[in-house]
């Protein structure tokens, strides 16, 4: 997966694109990629911002004047124009932007608890099953970021280490095929080297795991 970290990383739109769903008066959201998409948006949109600009109150000494992008996006973006393209570092509104892509995220790494479930019934199947031999969602989850196409929207910084972020995956069949290679294989290991994970020491539970990865 791609990992776009937001402290980093500049959005750059079109300004002629970014004043025309302006004046639209309609919602609107900008992607990763500086893209200007309308409502409904798809599972694959990943905003940075979405909503409806505030109006701003007209100046009667300058009936004419033009209210800022800075001040029509919000102050917790930081905006510059250059010519005719809109610079945009949205890391400050990590917590808007948490509340409106995470409809439409694969998994929710914003937590301290860490990533708890999976949006697609498929991977979560898969999940629940694997807790019984303590294969960890983190640890799933470290696969799919690996092996697996797909957008991982964060904020990370080093000192003092901090982390938050959203996985999209582009690809859902091919996910689950990664996680049940990764379960079946290691599984299978433990039942072969692991004295509490032994077929004769095994619960009900795990017996039940053990036949929905097909290791029965």
């Amino acid at each position: 997966m791609k990992k776009f970290n937001l402290f980093k990383e500049i959005i750059v739109v079109s300004k002629s694109s970014l004043l025309q769903a302006i004046n639209s008066s309609k919602q609107f959201g900008i992607t990763l990629r500086g893209e200007i998409k309308h409502e409904p948006f798809s599972d694959n949109d990943i905003l940075i911002y979405q909503g409806v600009p505030a109006s701003q109150p007209t100046n009667a000494l300058m009936p004419s004047s033009r209210p800022s992008l800075q001040a029509l996006l919000g102050k917790n973006y930081q905006i510059v124009e250059d010519d005719d393209r809109v610079l945009i570092k949205a890391f400050s509104n990590w917590q808007a932007i948490i509340g409106f892509n995470t409809p439409r995220a694969s998994y929710d790494d914003t937590t301290g608890d860490g990533v708890a479930e999976f949006a697609s019934k498929d991977l979560e199947d898969i999940g629940w099953n694997a807790t019984e031999f303590n294969i960890s969602y983190r640890s799933l989850v470290d696969v799919l970021e690996e092996n697996c196409e797909g957008t991982l929207i964060c904020i990370e910084q080093e000192e003092p280490y901090q982390f938050s972020g959203l996985g999209f995956l582009s690809d859902n069949p091919h996910a689950k095929k990664v996680l049940l290679e990764y379960c079946q294989n290691t599984i299978k290991e433990l039942i072969e080297t692991d004295d509490d994970y032994k077929r004769e020491n095994l619960t009900d539970d795990e017996i039940e795991a053990t036949e929905f990865f097909q290791l029965s």
